[in-house]
């Protein structure tokens, strides 16, 4: 199976191609439409900002291979704005249409403490609101790492995987549908339990 890494000009790519490596998955950089038709299974990873995030995966062609793949029914995973742009709407850069693959918008966290530091880093605790393949073996309410100033509200429950409660904010932490799985964590940067993750979602057939 061929496994490729969306670089679109802001990605987290070195981290996510090392913890790959590091579970003996080998992975391709794919930068073009084309990358991505050959696909059998694609990382969309995350580090960088909505707009231009998203002008990149238009300019490119990028966000309709990414369509095309999804719509093919084969694997694909988003990690952090990687998730985000999945949604219809981003509220990030003054306001971002999304790719609208996941019905719902992305929210900036507006806590009610001046005192809660913003972005969200650090580790938090995942809690699965429904089973899926990709959280086989990783004990409920485990800690992943996160980095975001934004989080996703998908508009129909049943798409949220998990949750993650942050101050008074308790978000989707992951979300998905048939093929699509997305998390706002880093798996990569999780310890084992993220590379037990990364593992599950490279063995994940969807049409199980």
């Amino acid at each position: 199976m061929h496994t490729t890494v969306i670089d679109y000009g802001a990605g987290n790519l070195t981290s996510v191609l090392l913890a790959l490596s590091s579970i003996g998955v080998p992975a391709t950089v794919a930068r073009t439409p084309e990358d991505i038709n050959r696909s059998d299974r694609i990382i969309f990873p995350g580090v960088g900002a909505a707009g231009a995030a998203m002008r990149n995966l238009i300019n490119s062609g990028t966000s309709d291979a990414i369509r095309g793949h999804i719509a093919a029914g084969r694997p694909f995973l988003g990690i952090c704005i990687g998730m985000q742009l999945l949604f219809d709407f981003s509220e990030e850069d003054g306001g971002t249409p999304c790719m609208g693959l996941i019905p719902g918008s992305v929210t900036r966290f507006r806590p009610a403490s001046t005192k809660i530091k913003i972005p969200h880093m650090g580790w938090n605790e995942v809690t699965c609101r429904l089973p899926h393949p990709v959280f086989e073996g990783i004990p409920d309410s485990t800690e992943f790492y996160f980095v975001h100033s934004y989080y996703p509200q998908p508009a129909d429950e049943t798409h949220c995987i998990a949750e993650t409660s942050y101050s008074d904010t308790l978000f989707a932490s992951s979300a998905g549908y048939k093929n699509v799985i997305s998390v706002q964590f880093h798996p990569e940067r999780s310890g084992r339990y993220g590379l037990t993750f990364l593992k599950n979602f490279i063995s994940w057939n969807p049409q199980c």
